[in-house]
C-alpha cells in the first residue's frame, strides 16, 4: 500500500526548504483572508509554518501547550486575538493597521 503524504505535509517540508518564502506566503494567507475571511484556510497556513518552527518549541514560546496550540489551529479552532498575536510575534512578525483602498463613490 502507498503511504501518500497530506498537503500540508509537503508544504511543511517545502518552506523548510525555502524560509525565505514564509514571509510571503504568511502575507498572502492574510491578504486572502482579508478578501474571502476564511479562517480554516489561514489557521491551516498558520498551522504549516508552526510546524516549520516546531509546535513544541512555538507552544512553549507563546505560553502554551502543544495541544492547545494544535486545537487553536485546528480547521474547527477559534483562536483568540491575543493568541494569534503571540504566535505572529513568535514568528517575528506582528498585527499591524493596514488601511483599505479608498472605493470611488
Amino acid at each position: 500500500m502507498t503511504d501518500y503524504r497530506t498537503l500540508d505535509e509537503v508544504s511543511t517540508e517545502y518552506f523548510v526548504q525555502h524560509p525565505e518564502e514564509i514571509e510571503a506566503f504568511l502575507q498572502e494567507a492574510f491578504a486572502d483572508y482579508a478578501e474571502d475571511r476564511d479562517s480554516a484556510a489561514l489557521l491551516s497556513a498558520l498551522r504549516v509554518i508552526a510546524r516549520v518552527k516546531g509546535i513544541s518549541d512555538l507552544a512553549a514560546e507563546i505560553g502554551m501547550t502543544r495541544q492547545g496550540l494544535q486545537k487553536a489551529l485546528s480547521a474547527q479552532g477559534n483562536p483568540r486575538l491575543d493568541t494569534i498575536n503571540a504566535i505572529m510575534q513568535a514568528l517575528g512578525y506582528r498585527l499591524a493597521l493596514q488601511p483599505l483602498p479608498k472605493v470611488p463613490a
